[in-house]
């Protein structure tokens, strides 16, 4: 095996194993983004346990294939043509969106292409919806707030019965000490 087919074979293990693990893969085109911008967008990515890959298409078709990953993304990777930069998001997959989806707005070269979520496909629209999802620190709060809402009216309920048996109770010893 010659020396560049062994490197193709590494890069499809690489890819094969990157598509495997993520919960996210946000393609996009990056024809004419400077090395600073994607240097800042990898650092902004990079603490929510996002992978920046520029990848040859071919490869990855090869790495989607070989990882069995479904019909749905192996037909994406058909569609995906041209220069292709590569975000794996092993972590929040809305935070990750969030980021990319800012990047893009703010940087005209960076254009989205669709993606994947697990081994669905998603469109260039769903990312941005994707993308105005709140976090996953919100929404937990929003859910523990939730589930807090029903004890906390049932502790004030509670709370009001001894404290209207109290008014009544002063209410009747005021009465009484105005009659006697």
């Amino acid at each position: 095996m010659n020396a560049n087919r062994a490197a193709k074979s590494e890069a499809v293990a690489e890819l094969r194993e990157s598509f495997g693990k993520a919960k996210a893969a946000f393609f996009a085109d990056y024809k004419g983004v400077t090395v600073e911008q994607m240097t800042e967008l990898r650092k902004k990515l990079r603490p929510l346990n996002v992978q920046v890959k520029i990848i040859k298409n071919n490869l990855a078709r090869l790495a989607v294939k070989e990882a069995k990953l479904g019909e749905g993304s192996e037909k994406l990777l058909d569609s995906v043509v041209g220069p292709t930069v590569v975000a794996f998001a092993y972590g929040d997959t809305a935070a990750a969106a969030k980021v990319i989806q800012k990047f893009a707005d703010e940087t005209d070269a960076f254009g989205l292409k669709d993606s994947l979520l697990g081994v669905a496909r998603m469109s260039v629209q769903q990312v941005e919806e994707l993308s105005k999802l709140p976090s996953k620190e919100v929404l937990l709060a929003k859910m523990l707030g939730s589930l807090n809402a029903p004890v906390t009216n049932f502790v004030g309920v509670l709370a009001a019965v001894p404290r209207s048996l109290v008014q009544v109770l002063a209410a009747v010893e005021q009465k009484k000490k105005q009659q006697g």
